[in-house]
């Protein structure tokens, strides 16, 4: 039986080293590993729910992209709004890996992808949610 830890570790070294690495200019973390005050394009994985017990275990971890805002003028009043080109830049290159995922015992889906704002830094991020099976 896998657990969350695990899966952290998998996902984690499926990202590191990869293309998707070397397209942001921050780190990959797991869990809230995360420096707080980042302002970098950092990628961190967290597993949300995995089962115990049962065969095969199945379970949810989000990958998160983050990539700074950009200053813009609406209405000739200057804003923080989501970099979106880049944060769709830096989504395919992750996108991409997960989708090449090949691991013995480990099947990946993407289930759904979103953007959020992450105000206390002054970035939005893409989350990208996993469906996995472990067999």
């Amino acid at each position: 039986m896998k657990d969350s830890f695990d899966v952290d570790v998998v996902l984690f070294s499926l990202l590191k080293g990869s293309p998707a690495s070397m397209v942001i200019n921050g780190g990959i973390y797991t869990g809230d590993d995360r420096p707080d005050d980042s302002e970098l394009e950092d990628i961190v994985i967290r597993n949300i729910s995995l089962t115990q017990d049962c065969h095969p275990q199945t379970g949810v971890s989000n990958v998160n992209i983050y990539a700074r805002d950009r200053e813009v003028t609406i209405f000739g009043r200057k804003q923080l709004k989501a970099d979106r080109k880049r944060l769709d830049e830096l989504s395919k290159a992750v996108l991409q890996v997960l989708r090449d995922a090949r691991i013995a015992g480990f099947g990946l889906v993407i289930e759904n992808q979103t953007v959020l704002a992450e105000a206390s830094v002054k970035q939005h991020f893409t989350n990208i949610r996993v469906r996995m099976v472990l067999e």
